[in-house]
Formats: structure tokens, sequence, C-alpha cells
């Protein structure tokens, strides 16, 4: 369908190189996208050429989004090399897990710098771009914890409610400017993040017993949801933040 195709859009995934933002990346790419991934990893440039060689068209750029500087130059870049920019997923992301009491406050720190500064500020940026260019597509990554409060992670639960809030905020102001911004919230994904979940047999059993669909997600999970708001089939949608959690929220 026409709503859905991004030919000729170009995008923006930050922590594109593995997990849920790979998925992302390759889905919004499948439906016609050029994407430039940003991400720490040393695979970036890899990655990218992996995803060229396959026949689809993406860029790769090392970089540290926890300094502004850095965050302002690498949108900047990332606009040249597309000649535009009309989409941007915040998906990089950083866990820390540590009993409450003992939670170190540079893990604190370090957590929200990614996982919400940095969001914020790329949020910024990018709606900066879009206002001068007849609108654009901004979609930040939530979670199970922009509900409810989890363990040993109060860090990313403070950070993920942060991005339900930014989201729904940024949105009051911008809709009427073209500009959609929206969240995904993934449910319990099978990834990288989440080993210690996956490998701890009781709480592995307490999470599946509470999931309808009775299986973890996966990062192909996330293609259709991003590539609906990333496209013309969301106009009308602002502010939302959409579970892809199998049912688990409605449990």
């Amino acid at each position: 369908m026409d709503m859905f195709d991004l030919t000729g859009k170009k995008a923006i995934v930050t922590g594109g190189v593995q997990g849920l933002a790979h998925a992302m990346a390759e889905g919004l790419m499948e439906a016609g996208a050029e994407v430039c991934i940003i991400d720490m990893s040393p695979r970036t440039h890899e990655v990218a050429e992996e995803f060229n060689a396959s026949g689809l068209k993406c860029h790769g750029t090392i970089a540290d989004l926890s300094s502004q500087e850095v965050r302002e130059d690498i949108v900047k870049k990332c606009i040249d090399t597309m000649g535009g920019l009309d989409i941007i997923v915040n998906a990089a992301g950083i866990q820390r897990r540590h009993k409450s009491e003992e939670f170190p406050l540079s893990d604190w720190e370090a957590v929200i710098n990614i996982n919400l500064t940095s969001v914020f500020s790329m949020c910024q940026l990018a709606a900066r771009h879009f206002l001068k260019n007849d609108g654009g597509k901004i979609i930040n990554i939530a979670s199970m914890l922009s509900f409810f409060g989890g363990y040993t992670v109060p860090a990313y639960a403070a950070s993920k409610g942060g991005i339900a809030q930014i989201t729904k905020a940024f949105a009051n102001e911008w809709a009427s400017k073209r500009i959609n911004v929206n969240a995904i919230a993934p449910g319990y994904m099978d990834t990288a993040m989440n080993v210690a979940l996956v490998n701890d047999q009781d709480r592995n059993k307490e999470i599946l017993m509470r999931i309808p669909a009775n299986r973890w997600g996966k990062p192909s999970d996330m293609k259709g949801p991003v590539v609906f708001l990333a496209s013309s089939a969301s106009d009308y949608l602002n502010g939302a933040i959409i579970p892809v959690d199998g049912g688990y929220l409605a449990r």
C-alpha cells in the first residue's frame, strides 16, 4: 500500500548495529528509506555494508551520543550525507542493574544521559530541521518500564518513564506543525539487554505466564510498528505510546 511506502525518505536510527534498532533500521530500508545508523560499536560500518550488500541503502556513523557537541555534529553529518531528513528513531539505550539502595550515582547518571537526555536532544535537533522542511516523524523507544517500575533498574525505569512524557510534551507543541512524535514500548524482547532475565528460570517463567502470546518478542516484531509510525499511514497519530508486547499490558 502506498501509504506505507518510504521510498525516497531519509532516516536516522540510533543504536542500529544490533537488537531492536537493527531490525527497525532494516524494516525502514525494506520499505524504501535510506538510513543512517548511529552507534558506538566498531562494527557500525561493517553492519552498514552488510545492509548495502543486500540491496538496501545504509550509511554507518560511529558516535558516542552522551555528548551534546557530538549529537549536533552527527545529526548535521547524517543530513548532509543523505541530503535531508524525514524520520528519526531514537533507539540507543543502556542498562545498569543494582539493588536500589546500592545503585551507584555514576550508573544513574550514565543511564539518564544516554536513555533520556540524549533522546531529548536528538528530538530537538531533528525537529529544528523538520520545522524548516514541512514536517517529519520522530519515533522514540519507550518500554514496559514506562508503565511500571521493574526490579533493580530504577535508572532505566526513570529514563523510560521520561521518554513517554517527553514524547507527549513534544507532540503537544509540534503536532500542528506536521511533526508526528510517538513512541513504541517493546515488551519482553529476547535481546542482549534481557539476557539476565531470559537466563533466570523463575523470572522467565513468571514473564511468560503473563504474555498472552506465550513467547518473548523478537526484533523482527518491531518492523511493522516502526514502518507504520514512519509513514503517512500515521499522519493523524501523535503523542501515542504503542505497546508491542504480545498482550502483556492487557493481562
